[in-house]
C-alpha cells in the first residue's frame, strides 16, 4: 500500500514528514513527494522517483522549503507508470491546492474528460489528480467555499476507495484528511497534529491516535481538530493509545510481514474484485482487457505461462476456464515454455502470470509469444512493470506490495482473477446466466469465507506444534484443488526448510505412497465436492499404513473426524473457488510451522522476493 504523511504544528514540516515516509518503506514504494506551506505563504514540493534518500537529496541545502504544515506520500504506482510527474503530491491549474491519495476512482477518466472540457490542464496519468481539480472546480464556482466543504463535495462526486490529505495555499492554516476503504488516523500531539495511513509514521511523535472511519473528514489546523461526515454531521472521536513499537507497527501489529499478508487476504480480494463483478446476468467487467473484448470471443485456446506460486494459480485457471468456459487451456512453467518450442495458432490467447511483472522466465516467454503474433494478457500486481507494459492487455490485482519472499495474497487473488476472467469468457459462449449470477454471488462471498478460515489461526497453530518435529509431509489433492496441495507443499518447504511433496491423490498408488508411514505425514485436501468420495478412498490407503493424516474439509462433515487424526474445516463455496479457502489454512499452518522451527518466514534462505533473471 502507498504511505501517506501529512503535519500541521509549530515544527519544521519536512523533517516530520521524510521520517513518517521513511517509517512507511516496509509498504514498498516506487516515487515519492511531499508539498509544504513556506513562510511567504506559497506551496513548494519536490518528487522524485525511487527510494526516498532520492528525494533527501533534491533538497539537501534547500532554505526555502521551511515551512510548518505539509503533506507527502510513497507511491505505488496504480494508474500511470513510475515517473516524477505521476509521483504525488498532485496540484490543480494554479498550483494552489495539493492532495496526495491511496485508493482507486473509479470514475476518474468521466470526470477528467468533463474537467478537461472545462479548461482543467492536468500533468500526469493517475487518477489522484482528478481530486484535486474536482477541488479547485467547486472553488472557482464558489471562491468563498471553505476547503473542508470543496473537498466534501468532490467525495461525493467521486466512486472509489481514498485515503487522502488536502492542502491549500489560500488557506494555510489548514489541512483537511479523509477516507473511505483506505487506512486514515490522526496523530494528536502537543499543540501538532499528523495525518497517515499507519501508525508507525507517527509513533515517533505521539502515541495518542484517532482512527478516522468510511465517509469521514478530519480537519486538522493550528487550533485543533474536528471530524463529520460527509452529511455535515458532526463526530465525537474517542482517543486511542498505540500500546505497541515502532517495529511492530510497521507490520501492522503483525509479528511478520507474512501473517500480515495472510491476513489481509479478505481485503486483497476485495480490491481484486472491486467494480468487476455485474451481479445481475453473471458477468465479469475487466477495464484492462475492454478494447479486446470482442477479439476474445473468437479466442479458441489458451496458454498460460507462470512461475511458482503465479505458475500453480494458472493451473487453477486451467481447470475453471476448460470446465466453465470451454476452452483446451495449457499451463506451463515459464521457465520450459520457450525451450520446447511451443506452437500456436489462429484464434490462441497468451496469458502471462507474474505478481511483480518483472519474472525474467516469464517475461522470456511473453516475448517468445509475441514474436509470433500471439494476442496476450498480463495478470500482474505491480503497475508500469515490464510484463505490464509488453502485454497486449492486462489486468491488474490491485493487492498493494507482497514484502514476504513467500506468496500468499497474491496467489489468492491471482485464482480470484483467473475466475473473473472464467466468468467474461464463459458468458460469451454458453455459460447461463443462472451459472454466471452463482459464480459471481460465490465469488462475492469469498472475503466473507476467508475472514471466517483466519479466526481458526490458533487451532492451526496448535496444530503445526504437534507436527512440528516431522521432516517430511505429502500434500494430496484432486481436480481444482491439486494446484492447491502443491502450493501448500511449496509453502512449507520454501519457509521451513523440510521435505514436502504436492501430488495428485490418484497418483498415490502410482509411487508416493512408499514413503508413507507413521512417520511421513499426509495433508489431505477433501472438501465434499466432485471428486470427494475419491479422496476419501486416498485417505483410508494412508490410513491403513498408519500414517498419520491431515484434512481440509468443508464444515459440518463429521464423516472425515472418523478418517483424520486433524481436521481444518473450511466454509462450503463452489468447487471451482475452494482452493482460494483450502489454501488459507496451509498457509497458516506453514507458516506457524516454521516460526515454531526458528526460520525467518520473511526472509527465507537462497529465495528472492522476484527473480528477474533467468
Amino acid at each position: 500500500m502507498c504511505g501517506i504523511v501529512g503535519y500541521i504544528g509549530t515544527k519544521r514540516a519536512i523533517p516530520i514528514l521524510l521520517d513518517g515516509l521513511k517509517a512507511l518503506e516496509y509498504r514498498g514504494y516506487d516515487s515519492s513527494g511531499f508539498a509544504v506551506l513556506t513562510k511567504n505563504g506559497n506551496i513548494k514540493s519536490e518528487r522524485a522517483v525511487g527510494k526516498i534518500m532520492n528525494l533527501e537529496e533534491k533538497i539537501s541545502g534547500r532554505e526555502d522549503l521551511f515551512g510548518t504544515c505539509g503533506i507527502s506520500h510513497t507511491r505505488w504506482a496504480t494508474h500511470g507508470g513510475v515517473t516524477e510527474a505521476n509521483a504525488h503530491p498532485h496540484a490543480d491549474c494554479r498550483q494552489e491546492i495539493w492532495a496526495v491519495h491511496n485508493g482507486i476512482i473509479e470514475n476518474y477518466k468521466e470526470l477528467r474528460r468533463d474537467l478537461e472540457k472545462l479548461g482543467h490542464k492536468f500533468r500526469s496519468e493517475t487518477d489522484t489528480e482528478t481530486i484535486v481539480h474536482l477541488i479547485e472546480e467547486f472553488k472557482n464556482k464558489n471562491p468563498e467555499l471553505p476547503l473542508e466543504e470543496a473537498v466534501r463535495l468532490s467525495l461525493l462526486t467521486i466512486r472509489g476507495t481514498y485515503g487522502i490529505a488536502v492542502i491549500d495555499a489560500r488557506e494555510p492554516k489548514k489541512l483537511v484528511a479523509a477516507r473511505n476503504f483506505s487506512p486514515l488516523l490522526l496523530g494528536i500531539g502537543d499543540g501538532e497534529y499528523l495525518v497517515a495511513s499507519d501508525a508507525s509514521a507517527v509513533l515517533k511523535y505521539t502515541k495518542q491516535v484517532i482512527y478516522l472511519d468510511d465517509g469521514e473528514i478530519a480537519v486538522l489546523s493550528h487550533d485543533g481538530h474536528s471530524v463529520h461526515d460527509l452529511k455535515r454531521k458532526n463526530h465525537e472521536k474517542k482517543l486511542h493509545e498505540i500500546e505497541w513499537s515502532l517495529e511492530d507497527a510497521q507490520k501492522g501489529g503483525h509479528p511478520h510481514f507474512m501473517r500480515k499478508e495472510i491476513f489481509e487476504q479478505p481485503e486483497a480480494i476485495e480490491n481484486s474484485i472491486r467494480g468487476r463483478i455485474v451481479a445481475k446476468g453473471g458477468r465479469a467487467k475487466l477495464g484492462g482487457i475492454a478494447e479486446i473484448t470482442d477479439r476474445l470471443k473468437s479466442v479458441r485456446r489458451i496458454h498460460v505461462a507462470a512461475c511458482g506460486t503465479a505458475y500453480l494459480a494458472g493451473r487453477v485457471g486451467e481447470y475453471m476456464l476448460e470446465e466453465y468456459a470451454g476452452i483446451p487451456t495449457e499451463v506451463d512453467l515459464a521457465s520450459e515454455f520457450r525451450y520446447r518450442k511451443p506452437v500456436f495458432c489462429d484464434g490462441d490467447l497468451f496469458i502471462a502470470v507474474s505478481q511483480s511483472g518483472e519474472t525474467a522466465d516469464t517475461l522470456a516467454a511473453l516475448r517468445e509469444a509475441k514474436e509470433k503474433s500471439v494476442l496476450t494478457l498480463g495478470i500482474v500486481n505491480v503497475v508500469g512493470s515490464t510484463i505490464a507494459r509488453e502485454t497486449d492487455v492486462g489486468v491488474y490485482q490491485h493487492i498493494g506490495p507482497e514484502i514476504g519472499v513467500a506468496s500468499t495474497k497474491a496467489f489468492t487473488s491471482q485464482v480470484a482473477i483467473l475466475a473473473l476472467l472464467t466468468l467474461l469468457l464463459g458468458r460469451q459462449r454458453e455459460m447461463s446466466g443462472v451459472m454466471g449470477e452463482r459464480i459471481a454471488a460465490e465469488l462475492k462471498k469469498i472475503p466473507l469465507h476467508i475472514r471466517a478460515i483466519l479466526k481458526n489461526s490458533g487451532q492451526i497453530a496448535a496444530l503445526a506444534q504437534k507436527y512440528q518435529k516431522y521432516e517430511n509431509f505429502l500434500y494430496l489433492g484432486r481436480k481444482y484443488n491439486l494446484p492447491a496441495a502443491h502450493e501448500g507443499a511449496l509453502k512449507l518447504k520454501e519457509i521451513s526448510y523440510v521435505h514436502a511433496e504436492g501430488c495428485g491423490a490418484g497418483e498415490m498408488k502410482h509411487g508416493p505412497i512408499a514413503m508413507i508411514d507413521e512417520n511421513f505425514p499426509s495433508v489431505f485436501i477433501a472438501p465434499q465436492d466432485s471428486v470427494y468420495d475419491k479422496m476419501i478412498s486416498n485417505i483410508e490407503e494412508v490410513r491403513a499404513r498408519k500414517g498419520p493424516i491431515i484434512a481440509i474439509a468443508t464444515q459440518g462433515d463429521e464423516k472425515i473426524r472418523e478418517l483424520a487424526d486433524d481436521v481444518i474445516y473450511i466454509p462450503k463455496t463452489l468447487e471451482m473457488l475452494t482452493p482460494i479457502l483450502s489454501v488459507i489454512p496451509l498457509q497458516l499452518f506453514a507458516y506457524h510451522f516454521a516460526v515454531l522451527r526458528g526460520c525467518d518466514v520473511d526472509k527465507p534462505r537462497n529465495l528472492a522476493k522476484s527473480v528477474t533473471v533467468e
